[in-house]
């Protein structure tokens, strides 16, 4: 491999680092918990769509994809940057899509059972996905710093950004758990307070993630250093938001395939 490609893979790296969300553990945990709150005919229909494959299986495939040619068109699908200072009701859908107003589409088209099989797998594939991102409070982060990738912090003596601290630093140093292991120990909600985690919509949920993306920002100024206090004062929204995003994927995908 020559200094050149050496240096355009590191720079491809680099570049997807940036929209990556929950990193793997927190899409694979989504997922999982979804998998286990679907109907057997949802679980059936979902694994003729794949193929026999599971949504786990298919959890991440979208971070790597949108950063490939042929779904190049998808990378604004992973967010809605919301200014400071902005309503999330008065910022119009993205020209090229954004995560809520792309997952509406998405939810209308796999409901209507229309889809050629080959077009209804990809949508599913990143249907799930998504349903994730919408979970991730700074992918409705503010539009001037990109969700916060341009929002230095320091987890511990590392320098890293916002963005980054929330996919991967806090889900590590907050539990150092597989993602069966995030399931086991998130999914233990009654059937009442899983029908009041469901209850709402696509955009009731993003709303509600922002409102969280603006409580991060107040309590993590710019060059802030993460610590132990920090991790164990946020763990607590990284295990709600992947267990909403989880439950919330299952009820839609029970709507679809009911």
């Amino acid at each position: 491999m020559t200094i050149r490609h050496i240096t355009a893979t590191l720079v491809s790296l680099l570049i997807a680092s940036e929209t990556f969300a929950w990193g793997q553990v927190g899409h694979d945990t989504t997922c999982s918990i979804a998998e286990n709150h679907l109907t057997k005919k949802a679980k059936k229909q979902i694994s003729k769509v794949l193929d026999g494959q599971s949504i786990v299986y298919w959890a991440n495939w979208l971070d790597n994809a949108s950063h490939q040619p042929e779904y190049e068109y998808t990378k604004t699908w992973h967010y809605k940057n919301i200014e400071a200072g902005q309503q999330i009701e008065d910022v119009p859908p993205f020209p090229t899509g954004d995560i809520i107003t792309v997952l509406q589409d998405m939810y209308e088209k796999l409901k209507s059972h229309s889809l050629p099989k080959e077009e209804e797998a990809l949508t599913l594939k990143m249907f799930v996905h998504l349903m994730g991102d919408l979970h991730q409070p700074m992918h409705m982060g503010h539009n001037s710093d990109v969700g916060g990738n341009k929002w230095n912090v320091k987890v511990f003596n590392e320098s890293t950004n916002l963005h980054h601290a929330w996919d991967e630093e806090l889900v590590e140093f907050g539990h150092r758990w597989t993602y069966t292991e995030w399931t086991n120990q998130l999914d233990r909600k009654s059937k009442k307070e899983i029908e009041a985690i469901v209850a709402g919509d696509l955009f009731s949920w993003g709303k509600e993630t922002w409102e969280y993306s603006k409580q991060i920002y107040e309590a993590t100024p710019i060059d802030y250093k993460i610590s132990y206090d920090y991790i164990a004062d946020w763990t607590p929204l990284v295990e709600q938001q992947f267990l909403k995003g989880g439950l919330r994927l299952a009820r839609l995908l029970n709507e679809i395939y009911k």
